[in-house]
């Protein structure tokens, strides 16, 4: 009994260890002693621990791991307000934050007018092969931004999840916002599954990208560190969390497409006839929800 005991104990440990060193967190521990070591060598570290006893040992071994994880927990109660600031909900009077809005608004209408003048040409069947190409692009993108000019967020992120939060009210008239915590509760558990891990996926891209920025303070030991830092950033946003954002904005529109009649049904009121008639009844919901009758 004793022995099988241990073995479990052994056991859940090990697990402990497997998920601890998969953590970014470890990854940014053993960074900075790699940054130490390529600073001072090995010989340094290896006399002091060598000179301890066992017990010592192990016992800083356990101390090291019980510290990245709890640095890893501490890092974690951050994840919604990286993921603010990277959507760009920053100070209103931050001059950085008007020039990329503004930039963004150009953008948008240059090609929103591109867009329409492919569109012109596709009525007419006159487009190439990569203007068909080219309007797929823009078409996708301009999906996915949201319509009006004062609705822009300064960031492409922020711009995804915004798109994302704003189509169930063009289409239905119901604010994700204020009706997205009630939907929840209707929704069933295989939905909220792939929401959840889908989001999962979102908060952890803005976890690494916190790392990554965090890596660049062992440039005090090693130069490579502000490099790694950056590029680790860089993939974090670019090739994590934009992918992420697209996937769980993608997912909260299917949600609201497929399952809004729960919301109706669950709060008594009638569903719409037609589909005409749909934004302005999820506008009477909405309000409902928010101020009551």
């Amino acid at each position: 009994m004793q022995t099988k005991f241990v073995e479990g104990v052994g056991g859940k440990l090990a697990e402990q260890w497997v998920a601890t060193l998969l953590t970014p967190a470890f990854a940014f521990w053993a960074g900075g002693l790699a940054a130490w070591v390529y600073r001072y060598g090995w010989i340094p570290l290896l006399t002091q621990f060598t000179q301890l006893s066992e017990p010592l040992q192990i016992t800083l071994l356990v101390g090291t791991l019980l510290g990245v994880a709890t640095s890893a927990f501490v890092v974690q109660r951050f994840d919604f307000a990286v993921l603010r600031f990277l959507e760009g909900y920053w100070f209103r009077w931050f001059p950085l934050r008007w020039l990329l809005v503004y930039w963004q608004k150009k953008r948008y209408e240059k090609s929103y007018q591109r867009w329409q003048a492919l569109m012109g040409k596709r009525k007419q069947q006159e487009l190439t092969t990569v203007e068909t190409e080219d309007l797929a692009r823009l078409d996708w993108w301009l999906i996915h931004t949201p319509r009006q000019p004062d609705q822009l967020m300064p960031t492409r992120l922020g711009n995804l999840l915004r798109a994302a939060e704003l189509r169930p009210r063009n289409k239905y008239g119901l604010d994700a916002v204020i009706c997205w915590s009630r939907l929840w509760l209707l929704l069933p558990d295989a939905v909220k599954k792939d929401l959840q891990e889908a989001r999962a996926d979102l908060n952890t891209a803005a976890r690494v990208w916190l790392w990554s920025l965090l890596f660049m303070v062992w440039t005090i030991w090693a130069w490579w560190a502000a490099p790694v830092g950056i590029i680790a950033a860089i993939f974090a946003y670019y090739s994590w969390a934009l992918d992420a954002a697209r996937n769980y904005g993608e997912l909260i529109e299917a949600t609201f497409d497929t399952h809004r009649h729960l919301l109706y049904q669950s709060l008594r009121w009638d569903l719409p006839d037609k589909p005409s008639e749909e934004r302005q009844m999820g506008q009477k919901l909405t309000e409902y929800l928010w101020r009551g009758l």
